[in-house]
């Protein structure tokens, strides 16, 4: 089965990556976002906090750290 490619918006309130109220690591673009998880980014410390929050919940919270969604597999 094929991957779906992840959409590049906040899973909690839909804010576009690349807009410039949206949480980038040390604050610049081209370093990735600053908050994410295994389903994708998060906007803004308040939306990692929700996600975290509606997750735990629904009886589904993450169990072990997500992967950089930006790193690439060298191998």
């Amino acid at each position: 089965m094929l991957k779906r490619t992840q959409a590049r918006t906040c899973l909690e309130c839909g804010l576009a990556y690349g807009h410039p109220e949206f949480s980038y690591h040390a604050g610049r673009i081209e370093n990735g976002p600053a908050y994410w998880s295994d389903r994708g980014f998060l906007c803004s410390h308040a939306c990692s906090t929700a996600h975290f929050e509606r997750r735990d919940r629904e009886g589904d919270p993450m169990t072990e750290p997500a992967p950089n969604p930006l790193a690439q597999d060298w191998s």
